[in-house]
């Protein structure tokens, strides 16, 4: 079992900064890809960006340029920084985490930008 902890989500003016962490405890060994994902009220659960194992990145085409996935050297621990943040990046934004084929999710942090 994988467990994933949010923290870092909260209340931000348009234009502001946030930033997201992600712990990652239990069997951590072999997870292959940890990213970040957002679910808006009345829509659907969307990507926002991957790290994988070897480093390699990927961002959806909305937060390009505007956020950044990292992870400390232990690879236990995963970042979202959030820049030039709109009120459409208002959403509750989940920890996932990819092992042997299986998906695990965190609780999720809430995310409010205020325009």
């Amino acid at each position: 079992q994988v467990q994933l902890v949010e923290s870092g989500g909260g209340l931000v003016q348009a234009g502001g900064s946030l930033r997201l962490s992600c712990v990652a405890s239990g069997t951590i060994w072999s997870i292959n890809v940890m990213g970040w994902y957002r679910q808006a009220p009345g829509k659907q659960r969307e990507l926002v960006a991957t790290i994988t194992r070897i480093g390699s990145t990927n961002y959806t085409d909305s937060v390009k340029g505007r956020f950044t996935i990292s992870r400390d050297n232990a690879k236990t621990t995963v970042y979202l920084q959030m820049n030039s943040l709109k009120p459409e990046d208002t959403a509750v934004y989940y920890c996932a985490a990819t092992r042997l084929g299986r998906n695990y999710w965190g609780q999720g942090t809430q995310v409010t930008v205020s325009s």
